[in-house]
């Protein structure tokens, strides 16, 4: 290829005489040529506006032929060619943008952003046989609208006013995976508070990136926009959550644990709102009882009762003294929901087998995939951190009769894994400096309701210490 420089010199000439001819197979070969010179910084930034103006007629005239287009007067091949051009003319342009800030500015005033939405969208209504070229022409269109949003606010202003909500309704769930995911692309780079507002106004493009996720869960794009815009927005959410099938709360809601994870002890840095937090302890409320229908239906991909699990896992990790969200110790309701569940569930689990009843031989346990495996567990986990250091809900858990209940589940259980070590960590939090709970304890203790050869097994043991009851470790000499 010839130097940059070389092509410089001649790019006005070569340029005109397409907008000049009829369009042949030897201007495609032109725009090529462009479209690798652009790679070049130097190029890039040395490029006169002439250059832009002649790809402007060129895109203009190109819009004007392939609408006026009649199958019946040319052939397929004429289409064919005019659709390969307009793809050449976007790859031009989208390669022009690349780390110029100048060029950005050009071709946003120049009126590229329109004409190409306007292209964009009349491109994604053509019905042809052969469809590569069209698809060619619009994963290019796509990634010009990207690049030319990088980093530039004004340009990311005006390619939302010109393709929101319409073009993003159109390309998020398009057929071809590329398509949609430059689309999302878009989307991400153009995203910010003021924005995330319209999608409030329209949540149809959040349900159709929530539904993206689905299908193509390694892009990145989909996940960040959730993670790092609409988790943002409590309104958001909860418009979506209302509308999304299980299947769809589902991944929403792994979104959300992936952004609690991210963010670690630092949950201030997830961007999650505490009103959110409250909306998913209320979602919890509502439709934890789903989880009980399973006693009959041992279906494992029963989506509701895998929903229910996922806003627990929720709930667990937002209050393992995290204090962002310590406020929902104070979610009167969550607590006494939660009591009551392990309740039903524990209660269910005794009267017959079941996928609740407590199987201590590991070759009898249920299918790693059931949805409530591990849910008893979790359960005892959300209680433990609720009460902990909470006065009030230690003293809710002894008004439900709780405590017993958290006793009686220190066995082993291998579908709940780790449940033992979760219920000697909630009667922990139970009892710490809470006297009456103490003497609850001690009451069932001295009743035989309380054998503690279960809390022995797993090294632990129940001591009368002047009047308060202490759990402590079980010392060699002791055992």
């Amino acid at each position: 290829m010839a130097a940059p420089c070389a092509i410089m010199l001649d790019v006005d000439d070569k340029m005109n005489k397409v907008i000049a001819e009829g369009f042949s197979q030897d201007h495609v070969e032109i725009l090529q040529c462009l479209t690798k010179s652009f790679r070049e910084q130097d190029f890039r930034t040395g490029v006169e506006k002439g250059v832009f103006q002649n790809l402007w007629q060129i895109l203009s005239k190109l819009s004007v032929e392939i609408r006026d287009f009649d199958s019946k007067k040319e052939g397929a091949e004429s289409l064919i060619l005019r659709l390969q051009l307009i793809a050449e003319c976007f790859r031009s342009l989208r390669n022009a943008c690349v780390q110029c800030a100048r060029n950005q500015s050009l071709l946003r005033d120049m009126g590229f952003i329109e004409v190409s939405a306007e292209m964009l969208e009349f491109l994604s209504e053509l019905e042809l046989e052969n469809t590569d070229c069209v698809l060619e022409a619009l994963r290019c269109g796509i990634q010009f609208l990207g690049n030319l949003a990088v980093g530039n606010q004004v340009c990311k202003d005006d390619i939302w006013k010109h393709t929101f909500p319409h073009l993003f309704l159109k390309f998020l769930d398009h057929i071809d995976e590329k398509t949609s995911a430059y689309c999302s692309m878009v989307l991400y780079t153009c995203l910010d508070a003021e924005k995330v507002g319209d999608i409030i106004l329209s949540e149809e493009v959040a349900m159709k990136v929530v539904s993206l996720c689905i299908k193509q869960p390694e892009l990145d794009w989909g996940v960040l926009i959730v993670t790092q815009h609409f988790l943002k927005s409590s309104e958001l959410v909860e418009k979506m959550f209302a509308r999304l099938n299980n299947q769809e709360r589902i991944t929403l809601l792994d979104l959300v644990t992936a952004q609690l994870g991210e963010a670690g002890e630092a949950t201030e840095e997830s961007g999650i709102p505490v009103r959110l937090a409250e909306f998913i302890a209320s979602c919890f409320e509502e439709h934890c009882k789903a989880v009980l229908t399973l006693v009959s239906d041992s279906s494992p991909k029963h989506e509701e009762a895998l929903t229910v699990m996922r806003l627990l896992d929720i709930l667990c990790e937002m209050t393992s003294d995290n204090k962002a969200f310590m406020d929902l110790q104070n979610y009167s309701e969550l607590l006494k929901t939660t009591v009551e569940l392990l309740k039903e569930v524990h209660f269910l689990g005794k009267a017959n087998r079941n996928i609740f009843t407590t199987v201590q031989n590991f070759s009898d346990m249920g299918a790693p995939s059931h949805p409530v495996v591990g849910f008893k567990a979790q359960l005892i986990r959300l209680i433990g951190n609720l009460c902990h250091n909470n006065a009030d809900n230690q003293n809710k858990v002894r008004e439900l009769d709780g405590i017993a209940l958290l006793l009686d589940n220190c066995n082993i259980d291998s579908n709940n894994p780790f449940i033992s070590q979760w219920a000697v960590f909630a009667i922990r939090s139970v009892m710490d400096h809470n006297l009456q709970n103490q003497e609850v304890l001690k009451g069932l203790e001295r009743r035989g309701v309380a054998d503690d050869s279960s809390l022995r097994e797993m090294g632990f043991r129940l001591e009368d210490r002047d009047g308060q009851l202490l759990l402590k470790p079980v010392s060699k000499e002791t055992q």
